[in-house]
C-alpha cells in the first residue's frame, strides 16, 4: 500500500476473537524489552480531510477518510513547554495525564497554574496544551491505537460524549465512526476537525470482552509517554474571558 493512496477500512468481523486475548499478558511475553506502547493515528494538519493510520509495513502508513473503531478509553493529556515546540521528542517541561495535577515544572494543580488559563498562550489560547488521547480499537484487530485530539476537536468529542450519555450509551459500548472536515477560524487559518457518529451498537457478547479491555487499556495508560505534537499545529482563536473555541467558519 502506497502513502499517498486512499483506502477504506471497515471490516466487518466484530470483536469476539477478543475471547483468548489477554493485553498485560500479550505485551509482557511478546514485547518484552521492546518499546511498550501502541501505534498512532495522526490527524493532518493545514485542513487535510485524510487520516493517517497504521498499514501492514511498519513506517507506510495508509490514508484513510474514515475508519470506524470502538473507544477503550480516553484521557486528558496536558503538555507545557517553556520553549516554543519545534518538533521532536523532547518531553514537555511539565505533563499531565489526568488534567488535575501537573507533573515537572511548575507542576501541582493545573486549574490554578498560570499556563493553564486562557489568554497565556498565542491568541488567547493557553500555553499549556490540552489534548485528549483517545485508545481505540478497529474491527478485525486486537491490539489498540492511540488518537490524539488537537484543541480545534475537543468541542466535537465532548458533544459526542455527551450524546452517547443522554442515551445512557458509554462510549466503549458502540463502534464509533471517525472523520475529518476542513475548518477555518476567524483569522482564516485551516485546521482539520475531528468528527465522531455511532456506526452500530456492540453486541452483549462483544461488549463483554470490550469491556474487559478497556480496563487493561486504562490501567496501562500510566505507562504510555506524552505525544510529540507536530511543529505547526493548528491555531485556534480562544475568548479569553469565556474560554470559548472560535466557531469554524462555514
Amino acid at each position: 500500500m502506497k502513502n499517498n493512496e486512499l483506502v477504506t477500512i471497515n471490516e466487518n468481523t466484530g470483536f469476539l476473537q477478543l475471547a483468548n486475548f489477554n493485553l498485560d499478558e500479550a505485551m509482557a511475553s511478546e514485547l518484552d524489552g521492546l518499546d511498550m506502547t501502541f501505534e498512532r493515528i495522526k490527524i493532518p494538519s493545514a485542513g487535510s480531510t485524510v487520516f493517517e493510520v497504521p498499514g501492514e509495513n511498519p513506517g507506510e502508513p495508509d490514508t484513510v477518510k474514515e475508519f470506524s473503531a470502538v473507544i477503550l478509553y480516553h484521557h486528558p493529556l496536558y503538555a507545557y513547554y517553556k520553549d516554543k515546540y519545534t518538533g521532536g521528542s523532547n518531553p514537555p517541561d511539565c505533563g499531565s495525564f489526568d488534567g488535575i495535577t501537573g507533573e515537572g515544572d511548575p507542576g501541582g494543580s493545573c486549574a490554578k497554574c498560570p499556563y493553564n488559563q486562557f489568554g497565556s498562550g498565542e491568541n488567547g489560547s493557553k500555553a499549556c496544551k490540552n489534548r485528549r488521547r483517545i485508545y481505540v480499537l478497529r474491527e478485525g484487530e486486537i491490539f489498540p491505537l492511540i488518537l490524539s485530539l488537537p484543541t480545534g476537536s475537543l468541542k466535537e468529542f465532548s458533544r459526542y460524549i455527551k450524546r452517547l450519555l443522554s442515551k445512557g450509551k458509554k462510549s466503549n459500548s458502540v463502534v464509533t465512526r471517525f472523520s475529518l472536515k476542513k475548518a477555518t477560524n476567524s483569522s482564516g487559518i485551516t485546521y482539520s476537525q475531528a468528527q465522531f457518529a455511532v456506526d452500530r451498537n456492540l453486541t452483549a457478547d462483544e461488549y463483554a470482552l470490550i469491556s474487559k479491555l478497556s480496563e487493561q487499556v486504562k490501567a496501562f495508560s500510566t505507562r504510555v509517554g506524552h505525544d510529540t505534537e507536530p511543529a505547526g499545529e493548528e491555531v485556534i482563536n480562544v475568548d479569553p474571558e469565556t474560554g470559548e473555541i472560535t466557531e469554524p467558519l462555514k
